[in-house]
């Protein structure tokens, strides 16, 4: 039975591979999983790199672009098109930043669950790793950050994804009250739509994002789960 099935990879079962040769096994997946992750992070990273230069040069543009017409009506018409843009290209990166978030938990897991095989084959190397061997959502909050606990909040606030969802928001503020100001509102209510659109966006992104990672964790079998007695030993986990 395959991993997915959410049986036991069969580490202890007597055949005739030596410990050496899983341990091998085991050592090159663990790379091709390190190879992988670094590859998508360094992707991401370049999409959010790329989208904020877009912006810049954009909202740079506009700047010029208005003192050269004296914000005049072709002045809003190409403010709208440019910002449509730049918010078409964000939310773009934004669904890319949350696939490569959800990822992320998927290698960190197959990492944890490759740790536990590495305990099977030698118990003893227990107290060297501090990374967690156990593929649930304890042990990939413990590899995440191994040197104790620390507060989901302060984890959440300066992920990736939160600063994606931040950026976006302000953009559709922008939009709303350009659009608010277009259709004759004073300079105060736009201002008021502009703050309530770009709030309402930022808390929908972030329930969003919170009700893909629960559902993830409601549909998740672990195969080596953190025992639920924390005085059990490393080496028995």
């Amino acid at each position: 039975m395959s991993p997915q099935d959410g049986s036991s990879p069969g580490i202890g079962a007597p055949d005739s591979v030596s410990p050496s040769v899983r341990a091998q096994l085991l050592a090159t997946e663990h790379w091709s999983l390190l190879a992988s992750r670094s590859t998508t992070q360094g992707e991401v990273l370049t999409r959010i790199s790329m989208f904020l230069t877009l912006t810049s040069a954009s909202l740079v543009s506009l700047a010029l672009v208005g003192q050269a017409t004296r914000f005049s009506d072709i002045f809003i018409l190409l403010a709208g098109v440019v910002l449509l843009t730049d918010l078409m290209v964000g939310l773009l990166t934004q669904v890319r930043v949350l696939n490569v978030a959800a990822e992320d938990v998927m290698y960190v897991l197959a990492m944890n669950r490759l740790r536990a095989a590495y305990l099977e084959l030698d118990p003893g190397i227990a107290k060297f790793i501090m990374a967690s061997p156990h593929d649930d959502r304890p042990g990939s909050v413990r590899t995440y950050y191994f040197l104790g606990p620390r507060s989901s909040w302060s984890h959440v606030a300066g992920s990736s994804m939160v600063f994606i969802h931040t950026v976006n928001s302000a953009l559709i503020a922008i939009l709303a009250g350009l659009l608010a100001s277009v259709l004759g509102a004073g300079t105060g209510v736009a201002a008021v739509l502009a703050a309530f659109a770009g709030l309402a966006f930022l808390a929908g992104s972030s329930i969003h994002g919170y009700r893909s990672y629960a559902s993830f964790w409601r549909s998740y079998t672990p195969v080596s789960p953190t025992p639920a007695d924390p005085a059990t030993p490393r080496e028995a986990r």
